[in-house]
């Protein structure tokens, strides 16, 4: 693969399958619930843990530089791998299983060399085109980790064959992602220096940006994580036709995969011409009132809260690449991968909280209001891109538009 675009297009499929192992047990936990009895945290646990693993992956990964000083390709091929046996390995036990929360948390562990690593790769092909390069990748994420959600409602009520699907793709992942050729703009490996990760917090500048990035993250997985649930409850209330169940799990793969990709790509697009804080705030201020609207929907028209849950997968990731391309454009370039890296490391750290909040919430106070807690981080992440917009270092994002 030696052009620009054939590069990108191996990496983005790379990606797509690789991490359709992040949500392939989380996805079929209502296909679990069947079979087994699941508690709310059990729930959870299905995948906070693999989040868990990724904090614990990307720390280390920081502390350590591998993202900067180990090739990027042998880095996801083992990562993949490694997480591919791993969730292969939950149809040898019981889903109940405290063995089954070790194997979520390899998996999750492993996914440090695979999705910040490849948003690295992505942008030493980028010449005036960053937010959209990475909005690729993103897209590929979200594409990938709505993927079990496909493969669970066509695979019936079996949840097995939507874990066996997910690593059989990841395993070909890594034998294509050695394929893959970087760009001119890759940039020498930095000396070992474990403090470098402290600074994507100690710049002003990369301060805003991943604080913008921790407001947007407060609200992503925990929509992600706890959608497709939502839907299958509102869809059994009304409407969800013969099989509410498949309805539900379709209705969620469209809106986190297919809404998700075009808002991806969209975003980039929009943010490489318009600006990166404009498109970030614009992005949080929908995905936020969706977040606030969305509970009244609950148990009403199946075609009204589908179309709602859409506009939503759309908003709430189409901001995400653009805080990682800002972050890539105000760090220095030898650790353009340790500070994509500690990024992604707060901010999944964070998702530990909501996702597990969610269960809470519902109890508490229904489906109705529960979701509207997450609009706090995106109408927070909007006044933090707002700061950013206004600092002087904001010259350095998509070319001067800020």
């Amino acid at each position: 693969m030696n052009t620009k675009a054939a590069s990108l297009a191996l990496l983005a499929l790379c990606e797509v399958a690789a991490m359709a192992l992040w949500f392939s047990a989380s996805a079929v936990v209502p296909s679990i619930a069947v079979e087994f009895t699941l508690t709310p945290t059990q729930a959870s646990l299905f995948t906070s843990t693999v989040q868990a693993g990724f904090v614990v992956g990307t720390l280390t990964s920081a502390v350590l530089g591998l993202a900067d000083r180990v090739d990027s390709r042998r880095f996801f091929m083992v990562s993949t791998l490694v997480a591919a046996a791993a969730n292969a390995a939950i149809l040898l036990v019981s889903p109940t299983s405290p063995v089954v929360l070790i194997l979520r948390f390899v998996t999750g562990a492993c996914m440090a060399g695979v999705y910040p690593v490849g948003m690295k790769m992505a942008t030493t092909w980028a010449k005036g085109d960053m937010g959209f390069l990475v909005a690729v990748l993103v897209g590929a994420l979200t594409l990938g980790s709505a993927a079990p959600h496909l493969f669970n409602a066509f695979g019936g009520v079996d949840w097995r064959f939507t874990i066996a699907a997910a690593s059989v793709v990841a395993v070909g992942a890594a034998g294509l992602v050695n394929l893959i050729r970087l760009g001119p703009g890759l940039a020498p490996s930095p000396p070992f220096e474990p403090g470098n990760l402290f600074k994507a917090f100690s710049s002003s500048s990369l301060r805003l940006a991943n604080f913008g990035y921790l407001g947007h993250m407060w609200e992503l997985y925990a929509m992600w994580a706890w959608l497709g649930v939502f839907l299958d409850a509102s869809f059994r209330l009304n409407g969800g036709g013969a099989d509410p169940a498949f309805w539900a799990r379709l209705t969620t793969f469209i809106a986190m995969g297919i809404g998700g990709a075009v808002g991806c790509l969209a975003g980039g697009l929009l943010a490489d011409r318009h600006g990166r804080t404009w498109l970030t705030m614009a992005a949080m201020a929908a995905s936020g009132t969706c977040a606030l609207v969305i509970g009244f929907l609950f148990g009403g028209s199946p075609v009204i809260l589908g179309v709602v849950c859409i506009v939503w997968g759309i908003a709430v990731i189409a901001d995400s690449a653009q805080f990682s391309a800002s972050v890539a454009e105000l760090s220095e370039a030898s650790l353009v991968g340790t500070m994509l890296t500690v990024q992604t490391c707060a901010g999944f750290l964070l998702t530990l909280i909501t996702i597990h909040l969610m269960p809470h919430l519902v109890d508490g106070l229904g489906w109705r209001y529960a979701f509207a807690s997450l609009a706090i981080g995106p109408f927070l992440g909007v006044w933090a891109m707002g700061r950013l917009r206004a600092h002087p270092d904001a010259v350095r994002l998509a070319g001067g538009r800020r």
